[in-house]
């Protein structure tokens, strides 16, 4: 009984403070408004509320959620060793999977031949670097 007043007078504040929005020619925030404050009145309507009020004192139901909680953990669990590397089974799938993945039959670098390498000295190949510059200032007359 006081559940349904409570619920009733919140849905009744909304409902006003969406008339006003509405009067101030926001009809859009005024739509919102109106949506949250029949929430309340429905759910009283449909009777959750008051099996909202049943369950919380009643020990069956929070042992329920009790389990329902145990189970959310261990999917999560289970989701993330599953994420992290797996069972065994599933290493060995993946392992197959990038064998397939990779050429057999590739004798050459992935670069190629004249590929250099990203990274390392440059202290061997410097004398190449400025060579290429020589040439372009032989070239040019300098």
């Amino acid at each position: 009984m006081i559940a349904q007043t409570v619920c009733t007078a919140v849905s009744v504040a909304g409902l006003g403070v969406a008339v006003v929005t509405a009067y101030r020619k926001r009809f859009l925030a005024a739509a919102r408004i109106a949506a949250y404050a029949l929430v309340p009145v429905g759910l009283v309507m449909t009777g959750v509320i008051g099996w909202v009020a049943h369950s919380v004192f009643s020990p069956v139901a929070w042992a329920g959620f009790g389990v329902l909680g145990v189970a959310c953990l261990l999917f999560l669990g289970t989701r993330a060793v599953e994420r992290r590397g797996g069972g065994q089974e599933e290493r060995r799938v993946r392992r197959g999977a990038r064998r397939e993945a990779v050429a057999p039959t590739s004798a050459d670098p992935a670069l190629g031949k004249g590929a250099r390498p990203a990274s390392g000295s440059r202290k061997g190949n410097a004398s190449e670097d400025y060579s290429d510059i020589e040439a372009i200032l032989k070239k040019h007359g300098l």
